[in-house]
Formats: C-alpha cells, sequence, structure tokens
C-alpha cells in the first residue's frame, strides 16, 4: 500500500490560501477520484474539493476553521490497489498539484481552457436523518465556533431547516456574540478579536492595492429617471431598471472604449477590450462580489434581465464567476444617495447609481415633482482626463433621461 499526499490545490483566480469549513470524509472512510472530500471557504466562495486519488483517508491535515495554503498537505490517501495509487496527468501540472477543472493554466486536451467547478454547498441536515447540521452560511458556522456552540443542539428555523444566525444567538442568550455585535476595542467588557476570513483577506488586498496605485478621480450627476420609471412601469413583465442602466453603460463604452481596459504599468500601455464583461456588484452573505455578465456588449436589454437575475441569486449563495472589465453599482439598494467608490482593479472606472427619490425640479421652467437619482462616476486619471469622463457620463445620463430615443438608436 502506498501513501499519497493530496495538497490544497491552485483553485484559480489568484488566490494563495482556503480556509477549511467541514470534512466530508474521516479518518478510515474509503473515497473515490473525484469524490468531494472537503469544503473550504476561497476569497471568492465556497468550494467543494474532490480528491484526485482513491483509496483510505489516513490522515486530515488540517482541523475545520484552519486556513491552509496553496501547496501544502490537505489529506493523505492510503492506495489499496496499484490502479488506485494511479491519478490523472492534469494533476501534475501548473504548480504542481492543481486540480482538474480549477486553476488559471489548466487546459483539456481540446484547447479548451477549463471554467472553475466552485458551487455553493448545503449539508446533509439533521432534518435528514444524518445528525449533521444544516449549516449554509459560513458566518454561522464562524460564529458558533467563536462561541463554542455544538451546532448540532442548535434548534433550526430557517427555511428547510437551515440553521440561521438567529438561532446561535438564541443558544448564547444574547447578539453579544464574540466577534459580531458591539465591538469596541475600548469598551470596559473586553475587546473581541476578528481573524479575518480569505474572503476579507483577498479584498483588503485588492482595494488597498486600488487605493495605492491608481490615481483616481470622482464625478457625479443627478439624473432624471422619470421617463425610464415611466417606461419600466408600463411594462410590468419587462427587463428591470438595472438591465436598462447596463444596456445604456454598455453603449456608453462603445462611444469611450478607453473606460473598458486595464492599464498596463510595465509596459505604459492603456490596454482596450473589444468585449465588455460588466461587472455587478452584489451583497452576498460572505461580503461584497462583483461578478460578472460575460459578453454583456452582445445581449439584449432582455437578454441582460436574465444574466443579471441569474448572477445576482449566484452571488447571493457564494457562487461567483471571475472579474469583470467594468464595474456597475446600484447604491439605491442599501437606501443611500451615492458612494466615492474604489476602483475594482484592475479595471480603470466604477460607475455607481444612488437610491431614486421623488424631488421638486424644475421642466420648462416649471417647478415639478421628479425621479432623480445620483450618479457618480470613479475613473483612472491615467487613462483619461475629465472631458472623457463627463462624456461617459452625459452619454448614460441622456439615455436614462430620453430612454426610448437611446433604445432607438441602439
Amino acid at each position: 500500500m502506498t501513501d499519497q499526499i493530496f495538497n490544497l490545490p491552485d483553485l484559480g483566480e489568484g488566490l494563495t490560501e482556503a480556509e477549511v469549513v467541514r470534512w466530508l470524509v474521516a479518518d478510515g472512510d474509503v473515497v473515490a477520484v473525484d469524490q468531494p472530500v472537503v469544503e473550504v471557504e476561497t476569497a471568492k466562495s465556497l468550494v467543494e474539493v474532490p480528491s484526485p486519488f482513491a483509496g483510505v483517508i489516513a490522515v486530515r491535515h488540517a482541523p475545520e476553521g484552519a486556513t491552509v495554503d496553496v501547496g501544502k498537505p490537505l489529506l493523505t490517501v492510503r492506495a489499496v490497489s496499484p490502479a488506485a495509487e494511479a491519478y490523472r496527468e492534469e494533476e501534475k501540472a501548473g504548480s504542481g498539484n492543481v486540480l482538474i477543472g480549477y486553476g488559471t493554466s489548466s487546459v483539456s486536451s481540446s484547447g479548451r481552457r477549463r471554467r472553475p467547478r466552485s458551487r455553493v454547498t448545503v449539508g446533509s441536515g439533521s432534518g435528514s436523518g444524518s445528525g449533521v447540521p444544516l449549516v449554509s452560511s459560513p458566518l454561522v458556522r464562524r460564529l458558533a465556533r467563536l462561541n463554542e456552540v455544538d451546532l448540532r443542539t442548535v434548534k433550526p428555523t430557517g427555511a428547510g431547516g437551515v440553521i440561521v444566525r438567529a438561532d446561535v444567538e438564541r443558544v448564547l442568550g444574547s447578539s453579544e456574540a464574540a466577534g459580531y455585535d458591539n465591538f469596541s476595542p475600548l469598551s470596559t467588557v473586553g475587546e473581541h478579536r476578528i481573524p479575518l476570513s480569505g474572503f476579507r483577506k483577498a479584498a483588503s488586498a485588492a482595494l488597498s492595492r486600488s487605493r495605492a496605485e491608481i490615481p483616481e478621480a470622482t464625478v457625479w450627476v443627478d439624473v432624471d429617471f422619470t421617463a425610464l420609471w415611466q417606461l419600466r412601469e408600463s411594462l410590468p413583465a419587462g427587463p428591470g431598471l438595472m438591465a436598462y442602466l447596463s444596456r445604456f453603460v454598455v453603449a456608453g463604452l462603445r462611444r469611450y472604449p478607453v473606460l473598458n481596459a486595464w492599464l498596463d504599468v510595465e509596459r505604459q500601455e492603456i490596454v482596450q477590450l473589444d468585449r465588455v464583461d460588466l461587472g455587478i456588484a452584489v451583497q452576498g452573505e460572505r461580503g461584497l462580489v462583483v461578478p460578472a455578465v460575460r459578453g454583456a456588449s452582445t445581449m439584449t436589454t432582455s437578454e441582460l434581465d436574465a444574466a443579471i437575475r441569474q448572477l445576482v441569486a449566484d452571488a447571493r449563495t457564494g457562487r461567483v464567476n471571475g472579474e469583470g472589465t467594468f464595474t456597475l453599482n446600484n447604491y439605491g439598494a442599501f437606501r443611500v444617495d451615492g458612494s466615492a467608490a474604489i476602483i475594482n482593479h484592475p479595471q480603470v472606472a466604477i460607475l455607481g447609481f444612488g437610491r431614486i427619490i421623488d424631488r421638486a425640479w424644475v421642466v420648462a421652467g416649471e417647478l415639478c415633482v421628479r425621479k432623480i437619482a445620483q450618479m457618480s462616476f470613479v475613473f483612472d486619471h491615467r487613462v483619461c482626463d475629465g472631458g472623457t469622463a463627463a462624456g461617459f457620463m452625459r452619454a448614460v445620463a441622456d439615455a436614462i433621461e430620453n430612454p426610448a430615443h437611446a433604445i432607438a438608436q441602439l
């Protein structure tokens, strides 16, 4: 019998580590090739990691809650036959242990780049008779772990028997759980230190890099949404406002392609991109993510609407599909008027909209009530000047204020 060490694979997107959320196997279990063995949390999503080996689980090298670097041991699998000792050639590529279906450089035999197979999973749950608590949120798991709450003793109240945060807090007897509410380093009752998850570490690094490297500038304008609002109301089963905004943004980027680009600092070149992959900022259960509508520049308004709805639903449960080439943000969802956002590096701009509210507005010399929202635009001043930024903003704003004319020109 031979021991095979399975190292944490390269999961792609430049990730260097992941947190072990839940083991799906125990020592002594028999596993097959490609059988999921562990659920890990990366900066992008929750991922079920399958084993590249068949055999018996000899050692699990990290406990739940531990952070493991890419290339470090996850499992030792004891092969029980010569056939079980063989593993796929893809496992020998890249960093030395790139998981099948993952990694930034893996290419199939047909020459097509493989897409990540990450997906959000939910445990089998006490309701299924397995005795394993059903918890879909890593935040709930972490809250329980920090406060030493055995999830098997928690009565679930979520849909389908899922344990939610309120269930754990009820066991604790208050909402002052470690690592969450009422945090204050100056509190007379002590302090709580919250380890950054893999997601927060990646977000921190990306945001810090953006602010450190990009000389950003912010411009904004109040936009009259009345006509677009009326168009949307006249088509109850039609596309939502975000679909129309996305269509207008894509049209604006066609006129100002320098904003759909990235800056190659080493070669001092602006790299304009032919395709618009429109990033949509979504507040998910793990934090803010920016999945992308791939090929948004080729879609109709209705196609954009369907793609955005699916993308938002996936992102809110942890499933994301990588980065876009330009980001659109809806601050209005949080009932705020606007934001001086941070550019999603390596992109060069981000456009955002605040809440739409009724305001006094002058139209043709007459005071009336209109539906107004603030549009803010943050751009990398290295790739263009204020004139280009203003031109793009007005292209989008004019389309919003006269949507019938804009749609006829698309």
